[in-house]
């Protein structure tokens, strides 16, 4: 059901946002890259506000939405690189996850690109169909898939743009590169498999007979 008014299940969303907000904002590992990182989030917290208000969002789209930005917020608090998530399944589950898969670099980054494709598919679906109510399901799917990778490269761009000004130390920390001159290559991969998933799921949903 698509709603253009934000009702309790929506503020509830937005209050576990502000408080992961709060909490990623207290001693960060670096204050320049994480101020960046979190104008990012203000500035897709802004357009998540358009959208709800000018075309309407179902609650799932909303609550995927959010749930992408607080990936991105922990990753921001720990300057993606160093985000301790072996540390925590160790402690949770007794296992280092590094260790278990044979990675040598942090991949949180590789997470958050994922999940822009995974999480953001049904709210760009949303727009697609709005700006273009004619076409057939198959060609917003293929629309939507060509939007991520787009974007995905603009935001590559806009990364260097920004890193480029910064000293190196800082552009290391902001960029998250961990030294692969393939990363991203391998992030903008990411976020289209991610497109790839949902979009499919949402896909065959559509086609199914209704009763």
């Amino acid at each position: 059901m698509i709603e253009t008014q934000l009702q309790p299940k929506h503020w509830i969303m937005l209050g576990i946002l502000l408080i992961a907000i709060v909490i990623a904002s207290i001693h960060p590992l670096e204050y320049v890259p994480y101020l960046l990182h979190q104008i990012g989030t203000l500035l897709m917290l802004g357009l998540l506000f358009l959208c709800f208000y000018k075309i309407g969002l179902s609650f799932a789209s909303f609550a995927l939405y959010i749930g992408f930005l607080l990936i991105h917020i922990v990753g921001a608090h720990y300057l993606y690189s160093y985000v301790p998530y072996s540390d925590w399944t160790q402690a949770l589950f007794g296992f280092n996850l590094d260790q278990t898969m044979g990675w040598s670099r942090n991949m949180y980054d590789r997470l958050v690109h994922f999940a822009y494709g995974l999480f953001l598919y049904p709210l760009f679906l949303r727009l697609f169909q709005v700006w273009l109510p004619s076409l057939k399901p198959l060609t917003l799917y293929v629309l939507v898939i060509q939007f991520v990778m787009a974007t995905s490269l603009f935001y590559e761009w806009i990364e260097w743009l920004i890193a480029i000004g910064l000293s190196p130390e800082e552009a290391e920390n902001y960029n998250g590169q961990q030294g692969d001159i393939w990363d991203a290559h391998k992030d903008m991969l990411l976020a289209t498999l991610g497109t790839i998933i949902t979009g499919t799921i949402c896909l065959c949903k559509t086609a199914k007979p209704k009763a």
